[in-house]
């Protein structure tokens, strides 16, 4: 039993979660490294929003606000960490959401959908295809979903699936901790903040920003100004 006046008590709850998500296989073994992982760049920006990702969490909704067929695409991890929150985006937003797994089963894909089917999401279900160019099952999703999207949200993200959907002239917004990642420095606009931290940002933003043009408002994105700004706060606390 963690104290709720544990000096790291929303940090522990949350590994409970997710190992609990993971003894269930929601979540895959390797998903719990890559939470580590991005816990770890938390630290170093103080486990807060800065005000550059609080920027880049505006300009998101525009994004969003601004996109035809916008599309979330949810692994086991972002099911495991902001379902309910997801769900309060998507009553927002309107947004479609897609399961897409790495380390994927049917069984798997089903128990994410479920999960998220629990807390109020409407989940897209169907036949996959390999529409993305991987050869890995990231490839693989759905025609009316992420294969017809012309905005793409994805957290705690695959590298090379971001550069692909880039490839396939995809707008795509990354929630990624890490500023040195391949999917932060490949994607249209980096969000460098924490899932549970952006995402309920992200929805209330778009109760106020305004639509625009979604193709002329991602060409005037500037892509490494959002990471140089989160390097140099995390070099900042470092100092």
């Amino acid at each position: 039993m963690i104290p709720k006046n544990h000096p790291r008590y929303k940090s522990l709850m949350v590994r409970e979660s997710l190992a609990a998500a993971a003894r269930s296989g929601l979540v895959s073994l390797e998903g719990l490294a890559a939470h580590g992982r991005g816990e770890a760049f938390d630290y170093l920006i103080g486990e807060r929003t800065t005000a550059s990702a609080a920027e880049a969490e505006r300009l998101a909704s525009r994004l969003i606000l601004s996109a035809v067929r916008p599309v979330f695409s949810v692994n086991g991890n972002c099911a495991a960490l902001a379902a309910e929150e997801i769900a309060v985006f998507q009553k927002r937003t309107g947004v479609a959401v897609e399961v897409n797994l790495f380390h994927r089963t049917e069984e798997r894909m089903q128990q994410v959908a479920d999960h998220l089917a629990a807390h109020g999401v409407e989940v897209l279900m169907g036949e996959c295809e390999r529409l993305v160019p991987l050869a890995h099952d990231r490839g693989l999703c759905l025609p009316e979903g992420i294969g017809s999207a012309d905005l793409i949200l994805v957290a705690l993200e695959d590298g090379d699936r971001c550069e692909a959907l880039r490839k396939m002239g995809r707008v795509v917004i990354a929630i990624d901790l890490n500023p040195l990642s391949r999917t932060a420095r490949l994607a249209t606009l980096p969000i460098i903040d924490e899932l549970t931290r952006a995402l309920p940002a992200i929805t209330e933003a778009c109760g106020t920003e305004m639509a625009g043009d979604l193709h002329t408002l991602a060409a005037s994105i500037d892509n490494q100004k959002f990471l140089a700004d989160a390097l140099r706060e995390m070099r900042e606390r470092l100092a």
